[in-house]
């Protein structure tokens, strides 16, 4: 059987490039669209700790809420990344679509309520954007409308591989720890591990993020690492690590590999997607800045590391 164009293309490009200069406007629009449908599963589903119940998740195709409880029914939204629709199902079988297309903002969230309205689940929502600097309400937001459908693509095509791995490395780790999962108000694909203890309180001063809000995400000690496409002091899309309170020492510990770095800016360590993408083998190159970031805020932050980590002969 011969395989089509667009799944032989998918399989051939596993880690695309993804410059960022090509694609900020489209991400600056989706970013805005993804708040849209997560502000959609944070209104309906139940709190979870540290806010991991707004959070998106990789699909086969997309990005998915997963199935949400709307009274005594479920719903589901999916942006599909591959025929460019989104698609809202509920579980007594009602399914709509819209496509993924050049709009701005403003109608894509007109068009998405009267999606929701049609499959029975209206729902109500904050439109104004979080995390962002900009405040422009959604409904008002005729400024961002671009939709690259390619690149698009690729930046799924490369949070899906980073999702895999982070999924690989995050069954190292038998205590506390987050899923894999898509916060749509930074616009990152994230994995935190804790060390069971409480953390200092934070300052908070998020952008358009209240203080209470930060407390609760960052309530206890941790170490988190994750993939997003770049912006502000890092100009290319990379993978982060940081830890949560920082121990003395974190920021002159000695990582890999060598194109890992620690910014001032963000007090994270980076490492360049193109790094990884490049790689003879990305796996492994991701593989250990994951564990050698994780290593190193442990060890030094005094985390009971024998009864978190998961043995070797297990």
């Amino acid at each position: 059987m011969t395989a089509s164009p667009t799944v032989s293309g998918l399989q051939t490009q596993a880690w695309p490039a993804l410059p960022l200069a090509q694609g900020r406007d489209t991400l600056a629009t989706l970013h805005r669209w993804l708040q849209i449908v997560g502000k959609t599963r944070l209104a309906l589903a139940p709190p979870v700790n540290h806010w991991w119940h707004l959070t998106l998740y990789l699909s086969s195709r997309g990005l998915t809420t997963s199935a949400m409880p709307y009274r005594e029914r479920w719903v589901e939204v999916e942006l599909d990344f591959i025929d460019h629709q989104l698609v809202a199902r509920t579980s007594d079988g009602a399914i709509r679509s819209m496509p993924l297309a050049p709009q701005t903002v403003a109608d894509f969230y007109g068009e998405f309520m009267a999606l929701l309205q049609s499959v029975g689940a209206p729902v109500k929502i904050w439109p104004v954007p979080r995390e962002l600097e900009d405040t422009l309400p959604f409904t008002d937001d005729r400024v961002h409308r671009s939709y690259d459908p390619e690149y698009a693509a690729r930046c799924w095509r490369a949070m899906a591989q980073a999702d895999r791995v982070l999924q690989q490395f995050r069954g190292r780790f038998i205590g506390k720890c987050s899923p894999v999962h898509f916060f749509w108000g930074a616009f990152d694909l994230a994995c935190t591990r804790f060390s069971g203890r409480l953390a200092p309180r934070h300052p908070g001063g998020v952008p358009n993020l209240p203080d209470w809000a930060v407390r609760e995400a960052y309530s206890h000690e941790c170490i988190s690492a994750g993939w997003w496409p770049g912006g502000g002091a890092v100009t290319e899309s990379a993978f982060y690590a940081y830890s949560y309170p920082e121990p003395a020492g974190f920021a002159e510990a000695r990582v890999r590999p060598d194109a890992a770095y620690y910014s001032q800016d963000l007090k994270e360590f980076i490492l360049p997607y193109e790094a990884v993408r490049t790689a003879s083998r990305p796996d492994e190159l991701l593989l250990e800045f994951l564990q050698s970031t994780y290593e190193a805020g442990a060890t030094l932050g005094g985390w009971d590391r024998g009864h978190l980590e998961r043995s070797r002969e297990s």
